[in-house]
């Protein structure tokens, strides 16, 4: 078997979106991925299902891979005839070692590439708003590590010569040695009262950014409580991010939110909090399972074209529909001539997969709203609704008393798992480790209810509880909860939306 091919791939600062297009392709292709530590969970969940993947990272003070175990694994997996993604942070060619592996690469005869990374000096002072460049004050950066090789003494001449050689200075893996380094750099002529910053997990949002003085910095650093990772900047640059800061001003900058979705969901409702600069806390509380009777659903595809319209209530009900039709060997022309209702944009985005697109999406992202517009739309015969098994009875209901034959097939059920997920969330509560909780369903109401107990209202008095809308809301305060925000659009983005206007109002510490 032909050796594999091992790629180098940058995954950038920070911000999992920051990776390049090419890189982002071949890592969903590899059959083994190696990756460092300060690597973003979310690249990781774009590795295939059935992909190997290992943590290789180094760990100053704590369990490390060594360099050579590295460099075995990947000969290993290559003659294997694996595809091979050697995972970097910042740029594989920019202190990140790649060098060392790609010639061990070479002198084994294993074929290699490269996927440029965006460092992250260049990366995280952007996301700082610190331009490394200025035409009035800056016209050369030098990027310079702070940790030697080992075995290798510390040298404060080599900092001294260097102080005043270059415009601005970045220092990578500084942190240990940030008053060694300063001091130094002093001594070498560079004035103390020039500005200096350090970036902490720049490009994400636990971002923090330390603004002071090359003297000073120091006993700040220390006051603040930062460590690695951190990249500290030292030049006249710093001063413009008083006006260029953008990342980390956003009202939901740095909030952590509970996202209490069922574990499928979890990810695009992750990606949405992050471009807002908020983490996201995943704890299920609900599963979406099989409904006790399956298999109606897939008999209700065979029929459709018995039916005026097709309904449709939630984005999973529109994924386990696609999948019933797909699994009966159909596609899109099973409908027949039958129209589609659907209740919100997500769920009619859900419905893209067998490149449906609803007749009607209701204005109100409630069941209420899809009856009205339905009713609005002339007289109907029969329809069919695809709904979870525990939904409302509101659309049936009303459908029926207009003199609409409405059949129900249950697509899903949802289960909770209060019991399991309970103490983990008690445990942040207290801690005081969540800003705001959002609850985009009933069945999450009574899931995030039961998971607390009779200490509920005393575990969410310092947190704020967001609901997706007024059913979800009223849920809530049936089970004896405070609700402080409802979104006015019922969906993740609308809660966000509404998250955003009420923190706004809320005085934030400046970093």
């Amino acid at each position: 078997m032909a050796n594999a091919k091992v790629w180098l791939v940058g995954a950038g600062p920070g911000d999992p979106d920051l990776i390049a297009v090419r890189g982002l392709e071949i890592l969903r292709r590899a059959d083994v991925v190696l990756h460092d530590t300060l690597v973003h969970p979310a690249l990781l969940e774009e590795c295939r299902p059935d992909a190997t993947v290992i943590d290789v990272g180094k760990r100053y003070g704590g369990r490390s891979t060594p360099e050579e175990e590295i460099i075995r694994l990947l000969i290993e997996h290559a003659r294997a005839g694996r595809s091979t993604v050697r995972l970097k942070g910042g740029d594989p060619f920019l202190f990140a070692r790649g060098a060392e592996e790609t010639e061990a690469l070479a002198a084994s005869g294993i074929p290699f590439g490269i996927v440029p990374g965006i460092s992250s000096p260049v990366g995280t002072t952007a996301f700082a708003g610190i331009p490394l460049t200025h035409r009035d004050v800056s016209s050369s950066v030098t990027f310079i590590t702070g940790s030697d090789r080992a075995g290798k003494p510390w040298c404060a001449q080599a900092w001294q010569r260097l102080a005043t050689a270059t415009d601005t200075l970045c220092i990578l893996m500084g942190m240990r040695r940030i008053e060694e380094i300063t001091t130094a750099l002093m001594e070498g002529g560079r004035a103390a009262d020039t500005p200096a910053a350090v970036i902490h997990r720049g490009a994400r949002c636990e971002q923090r950014v330390l603004v002071g003085t090359l003297g000073g910095l120091a006993a700040q650093v220390s006051q603040a409580g930062f460590s690695n990772p951190g990249l500290i900047v030292v030049g006249d640059v710093v001063r413009f991010r008083e006006r260029l800061r953008w990342f980390d001003v956003g009202p939901l900058f740095g909030k952590r939110l509970l996202l209490a979705r069922a574990a499928e969901q979890q990810s695009s409702s992750a990606d949405e909090l992050r471009r807002r600069g908020a983490a996201a806390v995943p704890i299920p509380l609900i599963s979406i399972e099989d409904p006790p009777k399956p298999q109606l659903l897939r008999l209700a595809v065979r029929r459709f074209q018995a039916y005026d319209w097709i309904l449709v209530t939630s984005a999973n009900g529109a994924r386990r529909l696609c999948e019933a039709v797909t699994a009966e060997g159909l596609d899109a022309r099973a409908f027949g001539t039958a129209k589609i209702g659907a209740i919100g944009p997500k769920t009619a985005e859900a419905l893209s997969p067998l490149g449906l697109k609803p007749d009607l999406v209701a204005e109100q992202h409630v069941a209420e709203g899809l009856v009205a517009d339905l009713l609005g739309r002339g007289a109907i015969g029969r329809a069919l609704l695809v709904r979870a098994l525990e939904a409302r009875d509101v659309l049936p209901d009303q459908l029926s008393r207009a003199g609409v034959q409405v059949d129900v097939v249950a697509a899903y059920q949802t289960r909770q798992l209060s019991e399991q997920q309970g103490p983990q969330l008690r445990s942040l509560l207290l801690a005081g480790d969540i800003d705001a909780v959002l609850v985009t369903s009933s069945s999450m109401a009574n899931a995030l209810a039961d998971a607390l107990g009779a200490r509920a209202r005393e575990l969410l008095s310092g947190t704020v509880v967001a609901s997706i809308g007024p059913v979800t809301t009223e849920t809530l305060r049936r089970a004896g909860l405070d609700v402080q925000v409802v979104a006015r659009t019922f969906t993740i983005a609308g809660i966000l939306d509404a998250l955003e206007e009420y923190f706004a109002n809320r005085p934030r510490t400046s970093s």
